[in-house]
């Protein structure tokens, strides 16, 4: 089936339910966003890079492609690199970015899964540091989708924060979401809120207590 992205174009999406049943599991842990957060206060300028095609960037083990077949109207087909669905694609993503930028992470760039950013104290540093990290993702075939990413600027937006120097808030439309937020009337709708508001619980005052 196709489910839409947020550019408005298509995404094929398989169900690799049955697959992922039987699939050893990588447990590459994927990194604390709180502690991606505490590295980028104080910083003055950023980048945020959009990777095009993401898992599709990374090649699936030659002889394994068969796994991932699937049926259509129009015959069987496999894929040749990474699909959506996949219960590694995460933590394969991470591990293989990790190893690409690991001479700068965590020291002037942060990464998870395909959400890069770079932050430095001052601009010509920064123009350094974005230098570096792209020759970086240019030597793995990583391709960067310009019109998606932001280059040198004060303010960006990652992982549901908007990034300021020494400021760092929930997105706004984070914020909005929460206030439309309709009145959970089941224990699912509860945990379904609970579990959204629980991501920014650092912001809001009292949480432990008002949950």
């Amino acid at each position: 089936m196709f489910v839409p992205k947020k550019n408005g174009k298509l995404r094929l999406v398989v169900d690799y339910r049955q697959l992922n049943k039987i699939t050893r599991k990588d447990r590459t842990p994927l990194p604390l966003i709180t502690e991606l957060r505490d590295r980028l206060w104080g910083k003055q300028w950023f980048t945020a890079l959009d990777l095009k095609g993401a898992y599709n960037l990374i090649r699936i083990k030659e002889g394994d492609e068969w796994k991932t077949a699937f049926r259509t109207k129009f015959g069987l087909y496999e894929y040749l690199v990474m699909p959506f669905g996949l219960t590694n694609a995460p933590a394969t993503f991470q591990r293989i970015i990790n190893q690409v930028l690991r001479e700068y992470l965590d020291i002037f760039v942060v990464v998870y899964l395909d959400d890069i950013l770079i932050f430095s104290d001052d601009l010509e540093t920064h123009k350094e540091h974005v230098h570096k990290v792209l020759k970086k993702l240019e030597d793995a075939k990583l391709l960067v989708e310009p019109e998606k990413s932001h280059f040198h600027v004060q303010e960006v937006n990652f992982l549901g924060h908007t990034i300021r120097p020494n400021e760092i808030r929930i997105e706004q439309d984070k914020i909005t979401t929460v206030k439309d937020w309709e009145t959970p009337k089941t224990v699912k709708e509860v945990q379904a809120f609970l579990g959204f508001a629980n991501y920014y619980r650092r912001f809001i005052k009292d949480y432990g207590k008002i949950t």
